[in-house]
């Protein structure tokens, strides 16, 4: 299961998932292009709005069991703090946050029940670093890395990992947009806060998605694995 599979970073996870074989089902609220990949991929496609946590947390309950869940949608922040609203928080958090709860909540019986879950979430570098102009953004990306620690402690029991991903600027939909009210200048400071100076891909996100699904990393939980450049590191 993959919240946010039909665009960017989601939609690389859900196509690395399928080329390895796995029985995949994308969330989505993108209902267009959900479609359009299930049809290509031969995927499974629910549609849904992931700011409605609790109709998101029954959907994902009556889909099935599920051996992995990658928590990839979220909606990025574009204000300082002190130019927000309440409504706009409490939307940020939840998709952002909430929804992670949501899923994890859905999906945890059936992999309590196996013995075997592997629980990957798409936080931010933001989340470790701060945001400047998406405070509430970062709080949530921290929240998602807390709350995942958490899971990996709760869970270890039942044979169930839980990691984060934590990606530096990539260059999907949504960083396009970002770029598109803030400037080229935007795009550059983004570039020359990695070390490698460049934009990371969703395949290469993906691929550390995969990894973490794998046998290979079933040693590794309570892990957050930066896919960002260097970002914070320094140049």
């Amino acid at each position: 299961m993959i919240t946010g599979g039909a665009n960017g970073i989601g939609a690389a996870i859900a196509r690395a998932f399928i080329r390895e074989g796995a029985q995949t089902t994308i969330l989505d609220i993108d209902r267009r292009t959900g479609e359009a990949m299930a049809l290509e991929c031969g995927l499974s496609f629910i549609e849904g709005d992931i700011a409605d946590t609790e109709a998101l947390r029954a959907r994902v309950a009556a889909a099935g069991a599920f051996d992995i869940l990658v928590n990839s949608a979220g909606v990025d922040q574009h204000s300082f703090f002190g130019a927000t609203s309440p409504l706009e928080w409490r939307r940020w958090l939840a998709i952002n946050l909430e929804a992670v709860f949501a899923t994890t909540h859905a999906v945890l019986p059936a992999m309590q029940e196996a013995r075997f879950g592997r629980l990957i979430n798409i936080a931010s570098e933001a989340g470790r670093l701060g945001s400047l102009g998406g405070s509430v953004y970062a709080a949530a990306k921290g929240g998602v890395i807390a709350f995942t620690k958490s899971m990996a402690r709760e869970n270890a029991r039942f044979g169930i990992t839980a990691n984060v991903i934590a990606p530096g600027p990539i260059d999907t939909p949504m960083l396009r947009r970002a770029v598109a009210v803030g400037g080229e200048q935007l795009l550059d400071r983004m570039k020359c806060a990695t070390l490698l100076q460049r934009l990371g891909t969703p395949e290469e996100v993906a691929a550390a998605a995969v990894f973490l699904a794998t046998d290979a990393a079933g040693y590794m939980t309570g892990e957050t694995l930066g896919v960002s450049g260097g970002m914070g590191i320094g140049t």
